[in-house]
């Protein structure tokens, strides 16, 4: 027979599990433990889009944070969303040629950084880190809003985002729009929770070959993909590293693509990608601005960072060319120079198989129809101006006026609606679809004189700010 101290040492055992039990089932979304059978918790939370969230930073010294701001460290803070509060959240200023220009203009309203697992185990119900975009150069406040709802819409995993009006230590810092971070949490949400390896690859210098940023195959040495490896958002091995080196060399002979690529994801990524004219991308002269994602030895890309789309890339340009009927045209079936093209096998070799070629205008015919032609494009960037308008209008670290956000929506909208207008001309023969037919006869290009591309927003607003 047990003895009784036994018999009361076991029960409050149980009761103790049991009391585990039950906060791990209460608050598992928090911790990190999200469900694989449910969507998870941040989801309907932090991104639900049909509101202006609030975003709460507490922190004991914010003037040393921001002084602090080119090191880019983390640092601790207490953050509040919607009234809920998490401790010991990791904080840093994200952005390079943003946070230089921010800081070079005098301006301290800087794109950060978010990360609940920096400091301790947890999560924003299942979310790791996210960011909050500070509109740089976006005076419509909807780049990167309207850009990942395209990919969304074509079936692309792309980041959630939706806005917040961000106050640091009880004073009002601005509308800022929060975007899911490509981490665990987006992994998790995408793929499932045997998901594979994430990369963002990008280089040291944009002056060197870079040809790994590029998806270049260069041979098996792991050294020769460091601008990828450097780069992965999980662990990885040797054998991670050889079946992206592998898939890439299938990649470099243009043959048996679909044993090494998700074909049917990577063409709908790059149908959104060609429309917005993202000139700081992969298909850039940077090549990088981007997500590499591998799974059994297959390989997508998925997309990020559109606040220099729509044709309004000009860092480093002495003489942008603002030329909105030349970018409202812009050729979907040769979207970059052949020299560039030759440089980046993704797009390159994918459109020189007929059958992948077919299916990507395919997928261009289904975005206009679905996406513009239907009415869906111009209702969503009015129901979302109508939706922020209100915080921009107060917005006291605003890059531009609110007279010049209504300027840059209106200006995001037209852009987008004439670019359509073509992309459908080009799939149809009655516009040039490619810059050498281009060169020689633009006689029925869409008209775009009437818009001027730097409304949407541009460094010299930085100056008035």
């Amino acid at each position: 027979m047990l003895k009784s101290k036994y018999i009361d040492r076991i029960c409050i055992l149980v009761m103790a599990l049991a009391l585990l039990v039950t906060i791990l089932f209460m608050n598992g979304e928090k911790l990190g433990l999200t469900p694989t059978s449910a969507a998870p918790g941040y989801e309907t939370r932090l991104f639900d889009r049909t509101k202006v969230h609030t975003v709460d930073i507490l922190m004991q010294d914010w003037d040393a944070f921001l002084e602090s701001a080119s090191e880019e460290e983390y640092s601790p803070c207490t953050l509040v969303i919607d009234g809920e509060q998490f401790a010991n959240v990791g904080l840093r200023v994200k952005g390079n040629n943003s946070r230089r220009l921010t800081e070079r203009y005098g301006l301290d309203r800087y794109s950060l950084k978010v990360e609940f697992d920096h400091y301790v185990f947890g999560s924003y119900y299942g979310l790791d880190k996210f960011s909050l975009d500070s509109a740089f150069q976006d005076n419509s406040y909807m780049k990167n809003w309207v850009a990942y709802d395209m990919m969304a819409h074509m079936g692309v995993p792309a980041p959630l985002c939706s806005y917040a009006w961000v106050r640091v230590n009880g004073q009002d810092w601005g509308l800022f729009l929060a975007i899911e971070e490509p981490e665990e949490g987006f992994a998790r949400r995408n793929f499932g929770a045997d998901y594979g390896k994430l990369y963002k690859p990008d280089y040291r210098s944009l002056n060197a070959e870079n040809a790994d940023v590029h998806l270049r195959y260069s041979g098996e040495d792991f050294e020769n993909y460091d601008n990828i490896f450097r780069h992965a958002k999980f662990p990885i091995t040797d054998a991670d590293k050889q079946r992206v080196i592998k898939a890439l060399k299938v990649l470099s002979t243009g043959e048996n693509l679909a044993t090494a690529i998700n074909v049917d994801a990577v063409l709908r990524y790059f149908t959104v990608q060609v429309f917005v004219v993202n000139l700081d991308s992969y298909l850039g002269r940077t090549g990088h601005n981007y997500f590499l994602y591998e799974e059994d030895g297959i390989l997508s890309i998925l997309p990020w960072d559109y606040n220099l789309a729509f044709a309004t890339y000009s860092l480093g340009m002495p003489d942008p060319i603002n030329d909105a009927t030349l970018y409202v045209n812009y050729p979907i079936n040769t979207p970059a120079s052949g020299e560039i093209m030759r440089r980046r096998p993704l797009y390159h070799n994918l459109m020189k198989n007929d059958s992948y070629y077919a299916q990507y205008h395919a997928y261009f015919d289904l975005l206009l129809a679905s996406y513009f032609e239907s009415g869906y494009f111009a209702s969503f960037v009015e129901d979302t101006r109508a939706m922020i308008a209100p915080y921009v209008e107060k917005d006291p670290t605003a890059f531009c006026s609110y007279d010049d956000f209504h300027l840059g929506v209106n200006t995001l909208r037209d852009f987008c609606l004439l670019r359509a207008q073509s992309a459908r001309g080009q799939l149809e023969g009655t516009i040039p679809s490619t810059i050498a037919a281009q060169a020689e006869d633009q006689s029925s290009f869409i008209d775009a004189s009437g818009i001027w591309l730097p409304d949407m927003g541009e460094i010299a607003d930085l100056k008035d700010g």
